[in-house]
């Protein structure tokens, strides 16, 4: 839609000037529509790259459907990385509760 108002993109934070299209949600903010587009999820425990385009379900897998919360390779052959993978959840989502 296009802008009635300035604002700031979530995602990369450049400003959107009023005309520019841009997804907006209630609550959430706006989004450059190229912004929008997931083309590679990032890893929850380290914050890096998740390795979609080596991932092995990749062929079965749609960005714009799944679940954020992925975790890379390199989290992934870490001595523990559930625990390392609970951790970050928890931390990430305090409101979770979660007991650990």
């Amino acid at each position: 839609m296009p802008m009635k108002f300035p604002g700031t993109c979530t995602v990369c934070k450049k400003k959107i000037e009023i005309n520019e299209v841009g997804l907006w949600a209630k609550g959430l903010g706006v989004k450059h529509l190229a912004c929008a587009e997931v083309v590679e999820l990032r890893c929850l425990v380290c914050g890096g790259p998740a390795g979609c385009p080596k991932c092995e379900f990749r062929n079965d897998c749609d960005l714009s459907k799944v679940s954020q919360l992925c975790i890379c390779k390199k989290c992934n052959d870490l001595a523990d990385p559930f625990t390392t993978y609970k951790k970050a959840v928890s931390k990430k989502f305090p409101i979770l509760n979660l007991k650990i």
